[in-house]
């Protein structure tokens, strides 16, 4: 008597099907946001997620510029850069970036919470976030996402 042989299903590229979701982060918290932005951009929602493959959604955040942090980070957080001179370490606090550059703290979260290589930058090139409320993508009908 021969066992029925069980096959694993695995997910090609022609199985995924993208959608275009718009989140509005006014009121938000910074880290929570991103916490939740970063599973949607891999496809960890989806029931045919495959690591190996960037299986997720399109994601629009608008009013970037009406996130908010708590405790003292504004004051304490500080990114790095540096700009490939001897001694070219440059700093910038939190409150600063979100003064000079409104949506950089929110696309540095969130790229922080992605896979690394290839495949990251991948998922990172789906993320459009604008400070304002408006947003170039009508065309796609993206569906409102509430957090």
């Amino acid at each position: 008597m021969r066992q029925a042989v069980q096959k694993t299903y695995a997910t090609t590229p022609a199985d995924i099907e993208r959608g275009w979701f718009v989140i509005d982060a006014k009121g938000m918290t910074l880290g929570r946001l991103a916490s939740k932005v970063a599973p949607i951009l891999r496809g960890k929602h989806k029931p045919y997620f495959t690591s190996h493959l960037d299986t997720g959604d399109y994601v629009i955040i608008v009013n970037a510029d009406k996130i908010h942090v708590t405790g003292k980070r504004l004051d304490q957080k500080i990114y790095y850069r540096h700009t490939g001179y001897p001694g070219g370490l440059k700093q910038m606090t939190l409150r600063e970036m979100l003064r000079r550059y409104p949506t950089r703290a929110l696309q540095f979260a969130i790229k922080g919470m992605l896979p690394k290589g290839p495949l990251g930058r991948q998922m990172y090139r789906k993320l459009k976030i604008y400070a304002g409320a408006d947003h170039p993508h009508q065309a796609q009908q993206p569906q409102s996402l509430e957090l």
